[in-house]
């Protein structure tokens, strides 16, 4: 049960309140900080099944807790973005799209499984969190800069949000497709 990769998988889990922290009402430093937080928890997002798939060690409690690792992650960063308005006007809509997915598509799979159906990751949807990473990712790094007063660094809030509206709109595509997978066990 205390593997590595589970191991790093409860790191993601419990980093969440620090993220969270360093977003809070932060400066500059703060947003700095959560930045490379953020990024630390993304690549042990990655580490975690590379070391169990190539060691064997793949659990259930890794295939429990992977996703929800990483459903809170997103999730509270998404809703520190909107507190702190660094993500703003109709790029809510875009972040709320998001993260009823993400609650639509937990139920879905939840459901699923009681009746022992499994429901694979599409290629599409891994592009969807590649989107969502690189989004939050970014929009973390641009709250840093425009704290920083570096107005040279506009671009990285542009990559952000372009990113964010391509992982809503991925979101929508593959959350529609799970859930017409869903649908035909449902009487």
């Amino acid at each position: 049960m205390l593997t590595l990769p589970n191991l790093l998988t409860l790191s993601r889990i419990f980093a969440v309140p620090v993220l969270v922290a360093l977003l809070w009402d932060s400066g500059w430093l703060g947003y700095s900080c959560a930045f490379v937080l953020y990024c630390i928890v993304g690549a042990t997002d990655y580490l975690d099944g590379y070391l169990a798939r190539a060691a064997g060690t793949v659990s259930k409690l890794g295939i429990f807790l992977d996703p929800i690792a990483d459903k809170i992650m997103v999730a509270a960063v998404i809703v520190m973005l909107v507190f702190t308005r660094d993500i703003d006007s109709w790029h809510v809509i875009a972040a709320i799209v998001i993260l009823l997915r993400e609650i639509i598509v937990s139920g879905l799979r939840e459901f699923l499984a009681g009746l022992s159906v499994s429901v694979p990751v599409s290629q599409l949807a891994k592009w969807k969190t590649a989107f969502q990473m690189v989004a939050l990712g970014a929009l973390i790094l641009a709250g840093a800069v425009n704290r920083g007063g570096w107005t040279d660094f506009d671009w990285v809030n542009m990559v952000g949000l372009v990113s964010l509206w391509t992982a809503a709109a991925l979101t929508l595509i593959t959350g529609w497709d799970y859930l017409r997978a869903g649908l035909k066990h449902m009487d």
